[in-house]
């Protein structure tokens, strides 16, 4: 027997709760930017994140209401994804919070930087890989924004590297589930794909 969960009934908050339980894991992008004075950096995890493209490439988060990391995006068009490893767990978490715009949580944190090499954003240098994204395109939906960013460049940890990929053990990605439960990422399971073979006529 299902038990409905109706959307209209729950309203959003509910709903939203009932949501992101279901549709994990979700990859976390560790989205740094910068005032558009560049007086202060902000850090911040958007768990709704994905490829929007591959050619060319664009990633894709979701701000939900307009937090500063969409503020900053609007006002510079710039933005780094940090990849969100498992090590960096706790600081992930120390940044989650609702700082207001004048608050770095690079230094709240005490997170190391490393400069961008295309855009002004700094990256996380702890994090294994990087990608510095300048903004491609955002559409409002309800009560959040998409925010498409191209990606100029991508850069990775060598460590982190097997037969010049990302290796995913190496990275140990960090996910997010409901509530305030995390993810990682467990067992790897290795299926090929099965071809698809055209009929042989007689």
């Amino acid at each position: 027997m299902r038990v409905d969960f109706d959307p209209e009934v729950l309203g959003g908050q509910a709903f939203y709760r009932f949501m992101t339980s279901v549709v994990v894991p979700r990859p976390i992008a560790w989205i740094s930017t910068v005032t558009p004075d560049e007086a202060v950096e902000n850090l911040a995890p958007h768990s709704f994140f994905s490829i929007a493209s591959t050619d060319p490439p664009i990633v894709q988060f979701t701000s939900i209401g307009r937090k500063d990391s969409l503020r900053n995006v609007e006002d510079t068009g710039e933005f780094v994804v940090n990849f969100s490893s498992e090590p960096l767990l706790h600081l992930i978490r120390d940044t989650a919070t609702d700082f207001p715009r004048t608050v770095s949580e690079f230094s709240f944190a005490g997170i190391e930087r490393e400069p961008s090499r295309h855009v002004r954003p700094p990256r996380v240098a702890a994090s294994p890989v990087v990608l510095e994204c300048r903004s491609h395109t955002t559409l409002r939906m309800g009560n959040s924004t998409l925010v498409f960013g191209r990606v100029f460049l991508a850069a990775v940890h060598e460590e982190y590297l097997v037969n010049g990929r990302p290796d995913a053990a190496r990275l140990r990605p960090l996910t997010k589930l409901g509530g305030d439960e995390w993810g990682t990422l467990g067992e790897i399971l290795h299926l090929n794909r099965i071809p698809y073979e055209e009929p042989q006529g007689e």
